[in-house]
């Protein structure tokens, strides 16, 4: 089934009055087309495979008809929602919350990893309607048998291309073969690749199938240019676009976790407010960069494609692509963060002479043509510079009050050892004294922290340490070069365990198997625990400070890496997945979309079943 464009209103769909007085207290009053599809088909209870793209209104697609077959009586689970990231599992939580908030006692629950499993178990004894969770913590708690599926009316698949590629098919699997076998399923992806039709043809009976045809897979209030850069003066052209461009909010796109942190300590350094968002912050710290992002405290995020799966803050004006993305999925994912809510958006994107081809693909994608941004030569910019100070002295000469800061003035001259012209240039100076420069490229030897540079970190093997500066203790902690260990891996390990910011952290110092940084001597008794369990590329550490009598304890064997951030089960070398204990047995492929996995140990479901939407 295609759509085509709709004049219906939420109450033409059949909907309770309770959800229709919430929706209309969102100001919600006309349903996206995979809405006007999607919610009679759930209602009557039909299995639904439905592709959509990111930013069309699927959550209320099915959340909406799920929430009016729901028995508010039954206090025990009788949705579950699976999706591929925390960020992702939180946004859906919340809108089920924001649709059912007329249904009195309704109860929704996010269940992730990184998440305290003790509230979690504390929160599943509770009376709870709908689960939202991502594969590996579901997992989790079906093996602890303190989350039972018994009485589990429909399940849902958010985004089940996303987790393909995360390698969650498996699992999905596997859960669903653990449901009753007259559950109501619904599966939604913005592509349909093979596996995943095959997950359908396994799991979905007499299925119902709504596809969404737009004319561009990009949404249509978002500008999209490219600039060419390379190296070094890709910071430059940032500094210049975050300059003359009226910028909101801004999410930058970069490949790797260490690049979030190297990036965000220039921009930082050239007065920015920013901060990253990366697989190795914890989830305090995760969710406390968002919200500061949503309130306006942070203007700038640095983050990663997973990381930022799921991201949805209205405000975000721009999204800049500092690395090219891996392909033009990722693309239209990355741009899909902004032009939220009816704005509107721009999206950057910095190609290298040898990305054309991914420029043309995109726009072959998309299909919109792409335009190349035009920077203002130096000149342009300094003419610029000039005219936004001028202004910003003409405002504050009309709306503030002077009367002290012009006595301060009227003392300086009359002690004539300072000209008017003098301090007025000096201060246009000191305004003016931040200037874009390169990004200073990381080299393994470098050590960072506090904005500097100890490029004689590696030393010679016999060399004394040095002296430790005044306010500080060294930490020493037991992985080094040898381990392919950065500065920028040391910095965001602690920060993300302590929560504190990189501009605290002191000197580090790079041996082969060892390394010291130092941090603040005033730390708090909890940071120092925390420091006992650092996470630096996916393996557990100690930093223990220099001269205690606790012994140096050696990192934890490798393969047992931490459960990814989204709550599945860690990657380890090579690609292959990691069960851990409570996880179901993998049969040792890798988890490619390319690859065939073994069939579901669930037989595909008889198509007599009765449908879940009937039952009362």
């Amino acid at each position: 089934m295609t759509t085509k464009a709709t004049t219906l209103s939420f109450a033409d769909l059949g909907l309770k009055k309770e959800l229709l007085s919430a929706l209309s207290s969102l100001s919600y009053d006309t349903p996206t087309p995979i809405q006007a599809e999607s919610i009679p088909l759930l209602i009557e209870g039909r299995d639904l495979l439905a592709q959509a793209q990111t930013g069309t209104g699927k959550t209320g697609a099915f959340a909406l008809p799920l929430l009016q077959n729901i028995d508010i009586d039954n206090n025990n689970p009788q949705v579950l929602v699976l999706t591929p990231t925390r960020e992702l599992g939180i946004q859906v939580a919340e809108a089920f919350k924001s649709y059912a908030k007329d249904l009195k006692g309704f109860k929704v629950l996010p269940i992730y990893g990184g998440q305290s499993m003790g509230q979690q178990l504390s929160d599943l004894k509770r009376a709870t309607h709908v689960i939202v969770g991502t594969p590996g913590r579901v997992i989790d708690h079906l093996k602890r048998k303190t989350l039972k599926l018994d009485n589990i009316k429909a399940v849902v698949l958010d985004e089940a291309d996303e987790m393909l590629k995360m390698g969650f098919i498996e699992d999905i699997d596997w859960i669903l073969s653990e449901t009753p076998e007259e559950t109501q399923i619904a599966l939604f992806s913005a592509t349909m690749p093979p596996r995943i039709r095959k997950i359908a043809q396994e799991h979905l009976t007499d299925q119902a199938e709504v596809t969404i045809e737009s004319k561009t897979q990009t949404v249509e209030n978002i500008e999209q240019v490219f600039c060419v850069a390379i190296g070094k003066e890709k910071f430059s052209i940032l500094n210049t676009i975050l300059e003359v461009e009226e910028v909101d909010a801004c999410l930058i796109f970069v490949k790797t976790k260490a690049a979030t942190v190297d990036l965000v300590e220039c921009l930082q350094t050239q007065g920015y407010s920013c901060s990253a968002l990366n697989g190795d912050m914890n989830q305090s710290a995760r969710e406390q960069t968002i919200k500061s992002l949503k309130n306006g405290r942070l203007n700038i995020v640095v983050a990663t494609d997973v990381a930022a799966r799921g991201l949805d803050v209205e405000r975000i004006s721009h999204v800049v692509n500092y690395d090219a993305p891996r392909d033009t999925e990722s693309y239209v994912h990355r741009i899909g963060r902004t032009g939220r809510a009816g704005r509107s958006g721009r999206a950057i994107l910095f190609v290298g002479p040898r990305e054309t081809r991914l420029l043309s693909n995109i726009e072959r994608t998309t299909r919109q043509r792409m335009t190349q941004i035009a920077l203002p030569s130096k000149e342009e910019l300094e003419d610029m510079r000039d005219e936004r100070f001028k202004e910003k002295l003409r405002e504050t000469i009309t709306t503030k009050k002077l009367g002290k800061e012009h006595k301060i003035i009227a003392k300086f001259l009359e002690d004539g050892s300072l000209e008017l012209k003098d301090m007025v240039a000096a201060l246009y100076y000191i305004v003016h004294e931040k200037k874009a420069v390169p990004m200073p490229e990381m080299k393994e030897e470098e050590t960072r922290g506090r904005g500097r540079e100890d490029r004689d970190s590696r030393g010679s093997r016999n060399s004394e340490p040095r002296e430790v500066e005044v306010g500080f203790i060294r930490y020493r902690i037991e992985t080094g070069r040898r381990q392919g260990i950065r500065p920028a891996n040391i910095v965001s390990g602690v920060a993300s365990a302590t929560g504190m910011s990189g501009s605290n952290i002191g000197r580090i110092s790079l041996s082969d198997n060892h390394t010291t940084v130092e941090l603040p001597q005033d730390l708090s008794s909890e940071m120092v625990i925390k420091l006992n369990q650092i996470w630096i590329n996916n393996e557990n550490y100690h930093a223990v400070a220099e001269g205690s009598d606790m012994p140096m304890p050696k990192r934890e064997p490798s393969g047992r890496s931490r459960e990814r951030l989204s709550g599945g089960a860690a990657r380890v070398a090579g690609g292959k997945r990691s069960h851990r204990g409570s996880r179901p047995e993998s049969n040792g492929n890798k988890f490619t979309e390319n690859k065939t996995h073994s069939d579901s140990p669930r037989s595909k479901k008889s198509s007599s079943r009765p449908r879940a939407g009937n039952q009362k």
